[in-house]
């Protein structure tokens, strides 16, 4: 029986042959009806979802949220359910985007031009009175606490500044493996020294160099592992953030300072030159390697967010001073992150990073091996994906809000864009750290050393 012999059947039926029962095998005369007529004179009835079966098991979800098991080709899946969209490289760079355009002029702050008179000065912007002031009497309280019978013991700020200095020349001579002392030896001694300080001199304010109280350290240690110099080097990184402003890159890395003094927070790390040391968290400027911002690793922190990666926590605690202004931030596998980089977008800032490829969100194709020297380029929402395969057995992932097309070169290689761009703008705290070994003054305090190579950074603008 067809459509047509249904519609007359029902026609002739009257209403006292219907007893008001359900027809079986008709349920699709309704749709046929709907879909010839395409159009109804009645409001249509508001949708009510169905309620839950009483006896439905109470473990299992009404609508459950599940993973698509059969991605179409265009689309690949992470095991996060991170859906990744499959494109194709283009031949140019595509409009800039509005995370990537700077709205500030970079270099030195009005406060900075306005202080800055000749070499002393610019180190002062870093170094100001009131972190001298701060270790002279730090120092001063020291010397006396150690020795009663030299209550008299004093040191000026002038004398603090010439101990500073003869540091700073001792790293420019990269006498790191010269004992200090020789450089006031009558025969192959260095002249500056013996007219800047005397030897004992320069041996006493070594022994009493403190830059904290030791009478009310013990209360503040059980809050702070890194109160010894706490209020030194916070001082230092306000300072440096209050004297410059960052280029368009910025680049985010961990720094070993060689030590092996005894504290909790000491790193052994073996694939450091250096292999035991305290670990710094720094942000660096990539046209200039001036160092922006810092702090150290101390260990698990309490006021981190659970669901927030340590990764991810460091680059926003350490680039919040210079988001929304149209900047790149250029990390590693250690900080890049899905979640990091729309947290910075969100912020008008962008992120170029490569990843490691256990990472939850990346699609399957990190895993496998490709054609050398090809790209596969993919997508979530502004966030594109390049895997690279650099070696037979060994592909190259990064992730970028920087680029929203990536161009392939044409030598040999065919280097997608992101990887040029990531070589180009990782170098901020590596060029820093190789400045901080070339100069080093090992053994003398890690602040010290800090401000001495930003001041070299500082006085080359």
């Amino acid at each position: 029986m067809n459509v047509q012999e249904v519609l007359a059947l029902l026609i002739r039926l009257s209403e006292e042959e219907s007893d008001g029962g359900e027809v079986s095998g008709l349920s699709d005369v309704s749709w046929v009806c709907s879909a010839s007529d395409g159009s109804s004179d009645s409001d249509p009835e508001p949708s009510h979802p169905d309620p839950p079966l009483e006896d439905a098991p109470t473990d299992v979800p009404a609508h459950a949220e599940v993973c698509a098991t059969e991605p179409s080709p265009a689309q690949e899946i992470g095991k996060d359910c991170t859906v990744w969209i499959v494109m194709e490289p283009c031949g140019g760079t595509g409009r800039q985007q509005i995370q990537n355009i700077l709205t500030e002029s970079a270099g030195p702050t009005l406060h900075a031009r306005g202080n800055i008179t000749d070499k002393l000065t610019a180190f002062m912007c870093l170094c100001d009175s009131e972190m001298l002031e701060e270790i002279r009497d730090c120092t001063i309280a020291e010397a006396r606490r150690e020795n009663g019978d030299r209550a008299t013991w004093d040191v000026s700020i002038m004398e603090l500044k010439a101990f500073i200095a003869l540091l700073y020349v001792r790293g420019a001579y990269c006498g790191k493996n010269i004992e200090m002392e020789s450089f006031w030896s009558e025969q192959w001694g260095n002249a500056f020294f013996n007219a800047t300080l005397s030897r004992n001199r320069f041996r006493d304010i070594m022994r009493y160099l403190r830059f904290d109280k030791k009478e009310t350290r013990r209360c503040r240690l059980t809050t702070d592992k890194f109160t010894h110099v706490r209020k030194v080097w916070d001082r230092f990184v306000h300072n440096s953030i209050a004297s410059y402003r960052p280029g368009s890159d910025i680049t985010v890395d961990e720094q070993l300072f060689p030590t092996k003094a005894r504290c909790p927070f000491t790193q052994y790390m073996p694939n450091k030159p250096d292999k035991f040391g305290i670990k710094f968290w720094l942000a660096a400027d990539v046209d200039s390697k001036y160092m922006l911002n810092g702090f150290p690793y101390l260990g698990k922190d309490a006021s981190r967010p659970a669901t927030q990666r340590l990764g991810e926590n460091v680059v926003l605690r350490l680039v919040e001073p210079f988001v929304g202004k149209g900047r790149n931030v250029t990390t590693d596998n250690f900080f890049t992150s899905l979640p990091l980089a729309k947290a910075l977008l969100s912020k008008n800032t962008s992120l170029v990073g490569t990843m490691k490829r256990n990472k939850r969100e990346l699609p399957p194709s990190v895993q496998g091996r490709a054609e050398l020297f090809s790209t596969k380029v993919l997508k979530n929402d502004k966030v594109v994906l390049s895997v690279y395969q650099c070696k037979p057995r060994r592909n190259v992932t990064i992730l970028s809000t920087q680029h929203q097309h990536v161009a392939i070169s044409t030598e040999r290689k065919k280097k997608p864009e992101t990887v040029e761009y990531y070589n180009h703008s990782k170098v901020g705290v590596d060029v820093l750290d190789q400045m901080a070994r070339q100069y080093s003054v090992k053994g003398i305090i890690i602040i010290v050393i800090i401000i001495i190579i930003i001041v070299i950074i500082i006085i080359g603008l």
